[in-house]
């Protein structure tokens, strides 16, 4: 051997030790000093160098007899598998065999080797590189029998693979030499294939020795290599999914030779290194990844067990179908024709089943029910896949192929599951297979788009319209594919018949009650089918008939047994009936068209017996009213309470009863049931106790459900997997709670919700509670993981499983309870997370339905991320704390959450009414957010703190409120807040109960009202610094709050002003100051503007934005802001109603918008011609009050009094009503301002008063003073108080006093008599009858005309339009029954000869006769009067004595009546027919009297 190679012996324990003869072998290496260890021959020559020097000659003689001695004992086989031992310090061998130094040579063992191989080969008369080939292959042979035995392996252990590396290390020298032949390699190997390492051939591909192509292309038995390497495939992946140490090599492994033959097997043309790519290489990658891909079917089909080593085998396989192993070939087509041959194989594979079985069992094999390593693959396909592409490939498929229609169907659910574009697609499919079935009558396209729309539609309304929806939108309109020609009717007809054998019997309901659209003439194909129909679902014993009110027809689950059907059409009944107040019209068509249903199942679940209640309770339609609750039998529920107050139930019951739909013997034996279940309430109780949980079971898997999510969560990893977990919750969720497969619609009737008194059932609340538990630590563990934008989509997927239609209102009915009533035991986690829930919740407000919220709140319609502004209220210093928390854990999560979206997406996911809260508590709690922000502070997001077990609220809202974010969020229109919005809040404190001082809190308001709001401008919601608009705006939401319900949820008594809540009166206090501070401000420039303009301005505004009208409702909501308005009056300086003169002014206080006020509003809210006293007086006060501030008092008094003799003359018949109590105040308030005497209109007054007290005192009445309308008033006020049985002694002494006097007093008695019919508290109507008879009687003993009253108009000027600004409007409105009233007391033979009694009697007539049609006259003949009205008979009988009145009078009036008898005849004619002949037969006459003579003589 030459010089060159015997330096590099050193690197290796020398191979030649073990080729001498056996006995020198073992003598030479034996060393009792190594403990009997073999030594190398290095190692004994190593004591030898120093003691032996040789010359020149003498090692070139050694080197010679080395050679020979080696090559005389050279072994091949072990000489390949020399393997380094331990590293050691150099020996002198080296020096021995390399004198030339360390450059002189390349690799001793290689070059010893290659020299040695091409001996052996030149005496054997071999090639080199062929003995090379077999020498490294049996070594690699040996090597991988080292660790032979059972079980097989594919992996090798760490010395087999250092021995390995030593083999290959030598193999690439050799190649490198051109001493190694790979097509000889390969024969080798598979000469000893059982033997053969997986692993082995892994290294010779990934170094580049052999790679795995060239060692498949050497086999001629393609057979025999796709076997041998599927075989070793899924022994690696069984061992890749073993507990071991060498898993990341297995990986790698697997990666290497899936991606090889993915390249090898799907790429055309041309590979990578430019060859033509054989085809029988292409055949067997694919052979081979089909085998193992219908390897892991069979398994999954054979039902493996979750963990067993089949299961873990496949899940194996399966995840090299992830993206990302192909990142490295992705630019080429490969991985995607991979995927679609795949998916086609999927699809293909045993196709077993028939069309029949598939429309039988498409059930079982939704989303849900799909093993998840089946629908994981799928998922995996998808990542690939378009959502095109898939739909493509389906079609194609399905098209061509036969197919199994399990793994079809259950493709299709987890297509339009996890793709949200695949519900357009798939529509699409099926919209073009419906219109070429119809078109060439394909029935393969028929079948196909009829499963294909009815799996779609298994996976809820949220993926793909329900199959009802389907059925009538492609067969319900004139525009359906059946529509075209007979020949498609045949063709629809037929295929439906054909699938009657086979079908649920919910999609034969869905065909039978909402069939195809057909021509009458071809009415019989529609017949015959349904008929069949029928035929089949009765042999079902599934009855039409029998179907709920509100049976979900797009569920494709089992029909609904008859009593959880029934309980809920109950449910939702109430439900609509405590909407419309109206008897459900389903409920009504079904006691008609369905009466047996109606009778033997709705009634009896509807008369569920009940105990009587002993409290009062509110339920929830569809609650616990129900008294049965879903999914539990009704002979094993409790009855339940009925309230003392009729709930909806109790009242629906009763309207039935009414409209006689409940037979009489079956109500008397609900009523009779109730009494007997009340009388045995320890049954119930007993019952109650045996009573077995339905439930237990799905909790259990639910629970079990909610836990797997959250390892997810808390997994970055996991997200892909999100969508398939929540679709196993959602079924668990709909077994827990008893619901149809289709309950996740939420669009429907809005939620009812109590919030005072929210109730749920108790397995309602055990489900919800889980729920909000699970929600509430998943974030938590999510968020200590991961900041929210960076957690995945779960929380969304969540809270969409959460608004389920019968699941919302059990989960707002809960949160009500946490949030509203037990707030303050909420922990740190409970209110992050709830408050993050509310966030989604908002983002998800359009597919909510509204939310209707009972008392305290007005029912009204409310997004459902506006219910939490009712739900978290300020009132309280617990409360306010508890918004705080909430509004900031919100604001919180969302800005982070939705950091990288658009800005509309965030704010549509915040109630701004929070957002408000957290602005309005900020300012109020801290001082110092009430400075400028600095918007240099960046401030972090307090997200984090707030996840921490001991948050710090106070700085994370500090801190958030710092935030330049949070800040602009806090700016933004419809978020910031305004003056008006601090006034609502602030309004709602309880003073009591406030976290402020009394003194802190009037800093408080100090601040913000005159340093924060007012200077502010109107566009970012100030004043703009005017203080007029600052106070209207509080008067305003002043009056708004108290007719609000939130006033009267704090406080039994709420009236604001008389012994209202502290709080309302704090900021009444503000208004009070500020009106203060205007009044006495510098006056207006130029002219003397009128003070308190601007509150008669709100309040002009408020009334004319209510309804006008007659009704009972908007008399009563008109007279509340009046009420409202006066006690606002009331409270604040009184010259608000009276403008104040100027010194150097002569003119009268300025009182037009009180004039305007008292005529238009206050007067039809009066009684017996007069306001009330405190107004009055009110009035007065004012303008004393400035009548003292004006250069001559007495003038200006003079002139405002006057002026309402004209402008507003009800305040001084008001001032008459209460002189006795008015007058020594007038007196006082008088001598302070003036020594003069009363002015002379007050003096009037006082006159006017002493002439009426003088006319019922035996002296001789004085002449009239004033006004006769005037006095009239006054003597009528007298009358009144002085009660007496008659005044006709009285009205003599008015003998001389003038006609007009008794002709106002009757008018003033008519009003009284209005009065006492309408006013329960007046005087008696017998005795107001009697006054007004007396005073009538006067008047046609002096021959006085009073007709005239009756025919007033705001037409008539002077006195006219006086009377009628003294009467209400109502009042006038029944002049016609105080008319009729009188009747009997009418001198009938004078009325005939006045020429108006005519055309007054028939108009009285004809307006009594309206306002009986209009119920008006309803109010007159009221119970609250008892008896007193039956003597003058009811309104019919008072309408029968007139009418006949009118006949019997008609034809004895004089010719001169009839002048305009054209209108009445005319008004008339709708009226009363027989009144109108009377007219015109008068007429006739009176035109022409021989026409009358002979209708008498005839």
């Amino acid at each position: 051997m030459g010089r060159q190679r015997g330096p590099e012996a050193e690197r290796r324990r020398p191979w030649f030790v073990r080729n001498m003869s056996a006995s020198r072998a073992r003598g030479a290496t034996s060393d009792p000093g190594h403990g009997g260890r073999r030594r190398a021959w290095v190692e004994l020559l190593a004591g030898r160098v120093k003691r032996q020097q040789l010359g020149p000659e003498g090692e070139q003689k050694v080197r010679g007899s080395a050679v020979r001695l080696l090559r005389s004992h050279l072994n091949l086989g072990d000489l390949v598998l020399e393997v380094d031992g331990p590293p050691r310090e150099p020996l002198c061998l080296r020096r021995l065999i390399d004198c030339d130094g360390p450059g002189a040579h390349t690799d001793l063992s290689s070059s010893l080797i290659g020299s040695a191989l091409r001996d052996q080969a030149a005496r054997l008369g071999v090639p080199a590189a062929v003995l090379s080939s077999q020498v490294v292959a049996s070594g690699l042979v040996q090597v991988c029998e080292a660790d032979a035995g059972p079980p097989p392996k594919v992996l090798m252990m760490p010395d087999q693979r250092k021995k390995l590396s030593s083999l290959f290390e030598i193999a690439q020298n050799l190649l490198a030499q051109s001493m190694f032949s790979r097509l000889s390699f390969c024969q080798e190997l598979w000469k000893v294939q059982n033997s053969l390492l997986l692993e082995a051939v892994w290294h010779l591909h990934v170094q580049n020795i052999v790679s795995l192509q060239e060692l498949l292309e050497s086999h001629a038995d393609s057979q025999a290599v796709v076997a041998w390497l599927s075989r070793d495939l899924r022994l690696l992946c069984e061992q890749t999914e073993a507990p071991c140490q060498h898993a990341d090599v297995a990986r790698a492994m697997l990666s290497d030779f899936v991606q090889m033959l993915v390249l090898r097997g799907f790429q055309k043309n041309v590979d990578v290194r430019g060859t033509v790519e054989p085809e029988w290489m292409s055949q067997v990658a694919v052979a081979v990844l089909e085998r193992m891909l219908a390897s892991a079917l069979e398994a999954l089909a054979a039902g493996i067990q979750e963990g067993s080593a089949a299961h873990k085998a496949v899940s194996c396989w399966f995840s090299v179908f992830s993206g990302h192993m192909y990142r490295s070939i992705i630019s080429t087509e490969s991985p995607k024709r991979f995927f679609c041959h795949t998916l086609t194989q999927i699809l293909t594979y045993k196709p077993v089943l028939k069309v029949s079985d598939a429309v039988q069992m498409q059930r079982e094999w939704s989303f849900a029910r799909t093993p998840p390593l089946l629908s994981g693959l799928y998922r995996r396909l998808f990542v690939i896949l378009s959502p095109e592409e898939l739909v493509g490939c389906l079609q194609e498929v399905l098209e061509t192929r036969e197919v199994n229609w399990q793994h079809v169907l259950s493709c299709v659910s987890t297509l339009v599951i996890c793709l949200p574009d695949a519900q357009q697609l798939v529509n699409g499919w099926v919209s073009r297979l419906l219109a070429h079935a119809f078109e060439s009558c394909d029935l393969d396209s028929m079948v196909l788009a009829f499963l294909v729309a009815r799996q779609a539609a298994l996976e809820g309304p949220a993926a793909f319209p329900s199959y009802a929806a389907w059925f009538q939108a492609a067969f319900g309109s004139a525009r359906g594919y059946h529509s075209c020609s007979k020949k498609a009717l045949v063709f629809l007809f037929k295929f439906l018949s054909d699938l009657v054998p086979f079908e649920a019997p919910r999609y034969l309901q869905v065909h039978v009650l909402h069939p195809p659209l057909v021509p009458s003439k071809y009415r019989a194909l529609l017949t015959d089918y349904v008929a069949l129909a029928r035929t089949r679902l009765a042999d079902l014993k599934v009855s039409i008939e029998n179907m709920g009110l509100y049976e979900d027809l797009s569920s494709a689950g089992d029909v609904t047994e008859p009593h959880r059907q029934t309980s809920q059409d109950v449910e939702k009944a109430i439900m609509v009936f405590e909407h419309t107040g109206k008897i459900p019209a389903a409920v009504l068509e079904a006691s008609i068209f369905r009466r047996s249903y109606y009778l033997s199942h709705f009634l009896p679940a509807l008369l569920t017996p009940r105990v009587v209640s002993t409290r009062r309770r509110e339920r929830g339609a569809g609650s616990a009213e129900s008294g049965v609750p879903v999914g539990v039998s009704p002979k094993s529920c409790l009855p339940s309470q009925l309230p003392r107050v009729p709930d909806s139930r109790a009242v629906l019951i009763e309207s039935l009863r009414r409209a006689e739909k409940i037979p009489p013997s079956l109500y008397s034996t609900y009523r009779q049931a109730c009494s007997t279940v009340r009388e045995k309430p320890e049954d119930a109780a007993s019952r109650r106790e045996v009573e077995p949980s339905c439930a237990e079971e799905p909790l259990g898997l639910l629970t079990t459900a909610l836990r797997e999510l959250r390892a997810s969560v808390t997994d970055p990893t996991q997200h892909d997997a999100l969508s398939a977990q929540m679709a196993v919750i959602s079924e668990q969720l709909r077994s827990a709670l008893g619901l149809s497969e289709d309950d996740s619609d939420v669009e429907g009737a809005p939620v009812q919700l109590s919030v005072r008194a929210p109730e749920l059932q108790p397995w309602e609340q055990r489900v919800v509670d889980l729920l909000l538990t699970s929600f509430c630590q998943n974030l938590m563990a999510a968020s200590s993981v991961a900041p929210p934008d960076r957690q995945g989509p779960w929380a969304a997927h969540f809270v969409r499983t959460l608004c389920r239609r019968r699941l919302l209102p059990a989960l707002l009915s809960r949160l009500c309870q946490l949030l509203r009533h037990q707030g303050p035991s909420l922990s740190a986690s409970h209110v992050v997370g709830l408050a993050a829930l509310a966030v989604h919740l908002g983002e998800s407000r359009s597919a909510l339905p509204e939310v209707h919220v009972r008392p305290p709140t007005p029912a009204r319609g409310l997004p459902v991320p506006e219910l939490f502004d009712i739900l978290l209220p300020c009132r309280t210093q617990e409360s306010s704390a508890l918004c705080l928390k909430f509004c900031t854990a919100a604001i919180s999560y969302s800005l982070c959450k939705f950091s990288s979206q658009s800005r509309d997406i965030l704010y549509s996911c915040l109630s701004p009414g929070l957002i408000k809260k957290f602005q309005f508590i900020v300012f109020r709690w801290f001082s110092e957010a009430r400075d400028p922000p600095s918007w240099e502070d960046p401030a972090s997001s307090p997200w984090r703190p707030l996840c921490l077990p001991s948050a710090d609220w106070r700085r994370a809202a500090l801190c958030l409120w710092k935030q330049r974010t949070s800040r602009e969020l806090l700016q933004r229109e419809g978020l910031r807040l305004t003056y008006r919005d601090w006034l609502q809040l602030e309004l709602e404190i309880q003073p009591e109960v406030d976290s402020l001082s009394d003194t802190e809190r009037r800093d408080f308001h100090q601040w913000a009202i005159h340093q924060h709001f007012l200077p502010a401008p109107s566009a970012t919601g100030g004043c703009d610094g005017d203080l007029e608009v600052a106070c209207a705006t509080l008067v305003d939401v002043l009056m708004d709050f108290c007719q609000s319900s939130r006033s009267y949820d704090h406080s039994e008594n709420s009236d604001l002003v008389v012994g209202g809540c502290t709080g309302n009166r704090d900021i009444f206090s503000r208004l009070q100051e500020m009106a203060a501070d205007l009044e006495q401000g510098p006056a207006p420039l130029g002219h003397a503007a009128p003070r308190g303009h601007f509150l008669f301005g709100v309040f002009c505004r408020r009334l004319q934005a209510l309804a006008r009208g007659w009704d009972v409702a908007s008399r009563l909501q008109r007279q509340r802001e009046l009420l409202m308005c006066k006690r606002i009056l009331l409270g604040l300086p009184p010259s608000v109603l009276v403008g104040s003169p100027r010194l150097e002014q002569l003119a009268a206080p300025d009182c037009n918008d009180f004039f305007h006020l008292v005529n238009s509003e206050l007067r039809n809210f009066s009684h017996d011609g007069a306001l009330t006293h405190d107004i009055t007086a009110h009035f007065f006060r004012g303008l004393l009050n400035a009548c003292s501030r004006s250069r001559d008092p007495s003038l200006a008094a003079d002139l405002t009094l006057t002026a309402c003799q004209t402008q507003c003359p009800l305040l001084l018949t008001s001032a008459l009503l209460w002189w006795p109590h008015l007058e020594p105040e007038l007196h006082h308030r008088w001598r302070r301002c003036s020594q003069s005497p009363l002015p002379a209109e007050l003096r009037r007054l006082q006159e006017a008063q002493h002439f009426a007290a003088s006319v019922l005192s035996p002296l001789a009445a004085p002449s009239t003073p004033g006004p006769a309308w005037l006095c009239a008033a006054a003597l009528h006020f007298v009358i009144r108080r002085a009660g007496k049985e008659s005044i006709r002694q009285e009205l003599g002494q008015l003998d001389g006093q003038g006609e007009e006097l008794l002709v106002f007093l009757f008018f003033f008695s008519l009003m009284g008599l209005l009065s006492s019919h309408l006013t329960p508290q007046a005087v008696g109507s017998l005795k107001a009858l009697d006054v007004c008879a007396e005073v009538l009687g006067c008047l046609q003993r002096k021959r006085i005309s009073w007709l005239p009253l009756f025919q007033l108009t705001e037409a008539d000027a002077g006195l006219g339009r006086t009377l009628l600004r003294l009467a209400p409007d109502h009042q006038v409105r029944l002049l016609p029954v105080a008319f009729y009233s009188l009747l009997s007391y009418f001198d009938k033979d004078a009325l005939l000869q006045e020429d108006a009694f005519l055309h007054v009697a028939v108009n009285m007539y004809l307006k009594l006769v309206g306002l009986f049609v209009a119920g008006e006259t309803g109010a007159v003949w009221t119970p609250a009067h008892g008896g007193e009205l039956q003597a003058q008979g009811d309104p019919v009988s008072l309408i029968t004595n007139a009418r006949l009145f009118l006949l019997q009078s008609i034809p004895r009036c004089p010719k001169r009546s009839f002048s305009d008898v054209a209108e009445l005849l005319g008004a008339s004619a709708d009226c009363d027919p027989e009144v109108r002949a009377a007219l015109l037969r008068r007429q006739q006459a009176v035109l022409d009297p021989d026409l009358c003579q002979e209708l008498r003589l005839f």
